[in-house]
């Protein structure tokens, strides 16, 4: 009988020690392919026994007001980056893309880019200045979190853990419009290509030069989008002294969407964390329709197409192309798309509104992705060593995709010419028959595979290390707090240089006097 109740004891004891080690996080995201990945990780620190907050707009696209392992707080916009909002400008960037002349993507990037930004982040700082205003501020005030979780490609999250003064920890790859190393880590131009520049780490002069264009074009951006949004936020809720420039940056780990077999090598910072390809995992087993279907490829294999979250279709006559290119080929093909049936359609291929994307990677006799170039896609495609061919639509795809091509495991096609010459269908060829392009994503995915400890176990580590020190403060280095001046020791070089000249102006005014008063006594003695 005591034995019984020593074990009931004990387990009662683990169970409230289960309930007092969970932590209490809010949520700030993003909407779209940013949630997808967020979501994941979300699922995951519920697992652990941690209690969630999910903020949202009730104009929310992916963010859904009921879930099994969070909370939400809703909140009433007018304005949000929905469906209709992203899906306008996908098909403004296609027809740009394909109609574009030589240099048009510089003014592209400077103009249209430009007020896209501003018109989307005006939509987040309402949300915000909505959350802020309404009655749920109160609730998140005496809600005791210990940690906001933040997706940094929008700029609401810094504001909101400044005002309720908790620990923030950013789930990022991008910071307001730029690859988030720049912000934070040394970023030489002359190696690291910006993003938008479609370069290697590997540059001409004339590519250095393009780069340097394109980081200066995105930092104006960056700063206009931040003066016009952001800054008024700061000043109206946080105080005139508040600079936004320095809260955004401030965060106490950036868990990095990204690793060192998908990026360039580069200097980085010791609270960047890498959890490159943490939503992946192995295959499970497919549905019975899909499984069917693979299987009827006999030896030949399958083929799968996915544009990602934002496109689900591209204009008819691209459609009509890449159908008849597919119906030419003797292996299987499942293809999300969700537009109109085309006429050119083959019986080898298959359209879905939706796939397993993980499971079809997985399995055994898929042999080769066509993709958008999204960083979630691009890294299951590395976890499972699958090669791809490349159609990016806009922003980071064509430089992600060129991370593969680079080391041998893609072909990256361009929407300008995809539709002639029957080039999609010789890329899908030479990727298919050509080893190398299997055997060098292979190796890449060994490398991935290789690590110490898996992506998603480290980032929940440090999330669950910010939330029991209350912050991560040891490893913010001092330039997150440093004047550019002082941080590029232009101040220092001023001085030096002021104190060489003042040094070199002595000595001649001291040789001229000498000078002088030598000649003068000669002039005596004569």
């Amino acid at each position: 009988m005591k034995l019984v109740y020593c074990c009931t004891a004990l387990l009662f004891f683990m169970l409230t020690l289960t309930v007092c080690l969970g932590g209490n996080i809010l949520v700030f995201p993003a909407e779209g392919s940013h949630w997808i990945n967020m979501d994941i990780l979300l699922q995951a620190l519920h697992s652990r026994g941690h209690n969630l907050t999910v903020l949202r707009t009730d104009k929310s696209w992916y963010v859904k007001e009921n879930s099994s392992y969070y909370q939400s707080l809703t909140v009433p916009v007018e304005k949000s980056l929905d469906k209709k909002f992203i899906t306008k400008i996908v098909a403004d960037v296609i027809d740009f893309e394909r109609g574009a002349l030589p240099f048009a993507h510089i003014f592209f990037m400077t103009v249209s880019n430009t007020q896209i930004f501003i018109e989307a982040h005006n939509a987040v700082g309402e949300f915000t200045t909505a959350l802020l205003d309404d009655e749920v501020i109160k609730k998140l005030k005496n809600s005791h979190f210990d940690v906001l979780l933040s997706d940094p490609c929008w700029g609401g999250g810094a504001i909101l853990a400044k005002y309720l003064n908790l620990p923030l920890v950013y789930n990022v790859r991008w910071l307001i419009a730029e690859e988030a190393h720049l912000s934070v880590a040394p970023s030489p131009l002359s190696y690291i290509p910006i993003t938008g520049s479609g370069h290697t780490d590997k540059m001409t002069f004339i590519q250095r030069v393009k780069n340097v264009i394109i980081h200066v074009i995105t930092q104006a951006q960056i700063a206009i989008v931040i003066s016009q949004v952001y800054q008024k936020l700061c000043e109206k809720y946080l105080g005139p002294d508040c600079d936004y420039n320095q809260l955004m940056i401030d965060a106490d780990i950036y868990l990095m969407r990204s690793d060192f077999v998908f990026e360039y090598p580069r200097p980085t910072m010791p609270n960047v964390v890498y959890m490159g390809g943490f939503q992946c995992k192995p295959a499970k087993a497919l549905p019975q329709h899909l499984e069917d279907f693979v299987q009827g490829s006999g030896d030949h294999g399958f083929i799968i197409m996915s544009l990602g979250t934002f496109v689900s279709e591209f204009p008819s006559d691209l459609t009509e192309m890449i159908a008849a290119a597919f119906a030419k080929l003797p292996l299987k093909v499942i293809w999300k798309y969700k537009g109109e049936r085309p006429t050119t359609l083959g019986n080898n291929t298959l359209l879905v509104d939706w796939m397993p994307q993980n499971d079809l990677l997985g399995h055994p006799k898929v042999k080769l992705f066509v993709a958008h170039g999204g960083t979630n896609g691009v890294q299951e495609a590395i976890y499972h060593g699958v090669p791809v061919v490349g159609l990016p639509v806009f922003f980071d795809q064509y430089d992600n995709l060129l991370r593969l091509k680079d080391r041998g495991a893609a072909k990256i096609l361009s929407l300008a010419t995809v539709d002639k010459d029957d080039n999609f269908l010789k890329a899908i060829e030479e990727v298919l028959t050509e080893p190398s392009y299997r055997e060098n994503m292979q190796r890449l995915s060994r490398l991935h595979r290789d690590q110490p400890i898996a992506p998603l176990d480290n980032a929940l580590f440090w999330i669950e290390f910010v939330m029991r020190h209350k912050g991560a403060a040891h490893l913010k280095a001092e330039s997150y707090r440093m004047p550019w001046y002082s941080y590029h020791s232009v101040d220092v070089v001023l001085f030096l240089t002021g104190a060489v000249l003042l040094l070199l102006v002595t000595a001649v005014v001291f040789i001229r006097c000498l000078c002088s008063t030598l000649c003068k006594r000669k002039v005596k003695r004569d």
